[in-house]
């Protein structure tokens, strides 16, 4: 069965070209797009059933297709490889994506681009499949790329309103950024080892890399850089929060099974190269405990629910980052499982609000909506619980204590590393529960004009069970000893190393964690239910607010430090000397054309003679030579 593995990403592909050049109607749309992400996902599952049953040699299945490229001594080829970390991430991608399009298909429908919808989305998922199931770096390249212009096209979805098109362009410009430092990488690693094939460029990195080297240090940084983009990580984190323009179900796709947590693929797949640049990798980890702190803080003072899921995407990436940074790569892979599960459910839960409410997006005009919408306040709740870790009974629970614990004993973790995660946890169950309390709680606030059919309720409890259960794949030793997920990901990924502790020491931070998680949740009961606090701030605590909502002013330092300049000098150079080659060309266009226009008199006779006396020009011409 593993012959047709590359019907997986074809599918998808298939369906954006059956619905760009057929253009059929909504039923058949929906059909197209919806149905060819399903028939992904089951070929995923039974490609699973395969590997799972009988393992391939080596653990791992390479497909080529065709060569690519081939000269002067550099080959690429376009072929897939499917291994355990790939083969979750195509389960996640295609089964998520499948029930965001089914969503879609229900929530999408009074829109006039429908069809055009789903052709994107299409086409996201099998840029996205593209992308982890490519065997060397630059057909990865060639899917990422893919997801960017489809984040594009879809954060744009709605291009008549300017504000939508703005923030899809700076999505597509602060992204580029990190892709260009990720394709001066690419072309550091082939300059120097001769290849782009990801598992032979490893293992040459690995003979020929000294750790800790200058060519492995840069190549790591310049990975990395191409990372920090696309997972919106610190400084690079600035375009998700605005990526909210975009309709609900694609802010669920990029945040839950795509584009942000592409970095943290790319990281793990090259973990080797990281490994061999000890302090690339201690940024790794030093920048997702930052940006873990810096997005709970502003989500924390959001108004728009949709934004305080964004800046939540933001701080559970940085989770997955801290884990990558302290060698923890099977829990950061099991975090964006679960984070895929529960971050999905919130979305697509706030999406069903936003429409009830008649686009009403803001919390603070939202209310008592647990009677009037019971699924979708349920589901919503599981989710939240699951972002919050709320203990045992969450998968979001186990696999950020498996990310806490191993920042605290493994080779690369430290206490600092592990207070930081421990804070977040605290920061994410106070905004996650802020959120609960103030729309589904207190006093109604809105008229609720339209209810969940079955295609969006189905999803929301097909995750919500998922956000439950997810993390009963990677039990800790005092609740079951039970690690499937971490002993299929170690015959793709390195384990990860303990130095400290021992199941005692593992067992009473856990207990830590869960005791934050529930204090978290308790102070939201007591800010935002029984004594609920008001919108506005003052004082100092009011320049805080602000200074959070808007982000730690980032964008207004990129404005006035990058932005503001670059305009001043290219409005400046505008017309500079260069510049009179290209206007003087231009000059000459118009005049020839002006004079051009004036032999259109529309005289019949002077036609004909312009015709005569152009033949006897040329038959001179001819009798001359």
């Amino acid at each position: 069965m593993l012959h047709l593995l590359w019907l997986i990403p074809a599918l998808p592909l298939a369906g954006f070209a059956a619905l760009v050049l057929l253009r059929p109607g909504k039923r058949a749309a929906a059909a197209v797009g919806v149905g060819s992400v399903g028939l992904s996902a089951l070929l995923s599952a039974w490609a699973a059933l395969v590997f799972l049953l009988s393992p391939p040699p080596g653990h791992a299945y390479t497909q080529t297709l065709w060569t690519w490229m081939r000269a002067a001594g550099f080959r690429s080829e376009v072929a897939l490889r499917l291994d355990a970390l790939s083969l979750v991430m195509v389960l996640v991608v295609t089964f998520v994506g499948f029930l965001i399009h089914l969503y879609s298909a229900e929530f999408m429908s009074d829109d006039e681009g429908y069809g055009r919808f789903f052709a994107y989305m299409n086409l996201f998922v099998s840029s996205m499949l593209i992308l982890v199931l490519a065997a060397d770096l630059l057909l990865l390249y060639l899917g990422w790329e893919g997801v960017g212009l489809c984040s594009y096209l879809l954060i744009g979805f709605w291009y008549r309103d300017p504000a939508n098109g703005r923030a899809a362009r700076k999505a597509f410009l602060v992204t580029r950024i990190g892709d260009t430092a990720m394709a001066v990488g690419i072309f550091l690693i082939f300059t120097d080892l001769g290849t782009l094939d990801i598992q032979g460029l490893m293992q040459r990195a690995a003979g020929q890399w000294p750790p800790g080297s200058g060519l492995a240090v840069a190549a790591a940084a310049l990975l990395l850089g191409g990372a920090l983009g696309k997972s919106a990580q610190l400084p690079l984190q600035t375009w998700l929060p605005d990526a909210m323009a975009g309709p609900t179900p694609v802010s669920a796709l990029i945040h839950a099974a795509t584009m942000v947590t592409a970095g943290v693929y790319l990281i793990a797949r090259t973990n080797v190269l990281f490994t061999l640049a000890p302090p690339v990798q201690l940024a790794v980890a030093v920048i997702g405990a930052l940006t873990l702190l810096l997005a709970a803080c502003s989500a924390l003072t959001q108004w728009d629910i949709k934004r305080v899921l964004a800046y939540s995407t933001i701080s559970q990436i940085g989770y997955m980052f801290l884990a990558l940074g302290v060698g923890a790569w099977s829990a950061a892979i099991f975090h964006f499982m679960t984070h895929a599960f529960f971050k999905a459910l919130l979305f697509l839960a706030a999406g069903a609000v936003i429409q009830a409410l008649h686009e009403e997006h803001s919390i603070f005009k939202m209310g008592g909506l647990r009677h009037e919408l019971p699924v979708t306040f349920w589901t919503f709740l599981i989710g939240a619980a699951s972002l919050s870790a709320l203990p045992i009974v969450t998968a979001g629970f186990y696999s950020k204590d498996l990310i806490l614990w191993q920042a605290w004993s493994s080779a690369g973790g430290s206490p600092w590393l592990w207070a930081a995660g421990l804070t977040g946890a605290l920061l994410t169950s106070l905004y996650a529960f802020r959120v609960v309390f103030i729309v589904f709680f207190g006093p109604s606030r809105g008229l609720v004009r339209r209810r969940p059919g079955p295609a969006i309720t189905v999803p929301l409890v097909l995750l919500a069970f998922l956000s439950v259960t997810g993390g009963w794949l990677e039990l800790p030793p005092a609740l079951g000893n039970l690690p499937l997920l971490s002993t299929l990901l170690e015959t793709a990924l390195p384990a990860a190393g303990h130095t400290a502790g021992g199941p005692r020491a593992e067992l009473a931070l856990g207990a830590v964690a869960a005791a934050v998680s529930l204090l978290g949740l308790y102070l939201a009961y007591r800010f935002f239910l029984r004594r609920p606090q008001g919108q506005e701030q003052h004082g100092a605590l009011g320049v805080v607010h602000r200074f959070w909502l808007f982000g730690w002013g980032f964008d207004w330092c990129y404005d006035r430090l990058l932005t503001g300049p670059y305009v001043w000098l290219a409005r400046g150079g505008k017309d500079d000397v260069i510049d009179l080659f290209y206007q003087a060309v231009a000059w000459l266009g118009r005049v020839s054309s002006s004079g051009l226009s004036l032999t259109e008199s529309g005289r019949v006779r002077w036609y004909a003679a312009g015709l005569a006396l152009g033949a006897a020009i040329a038959f001179a011409v001819v009798v001359w030579s």
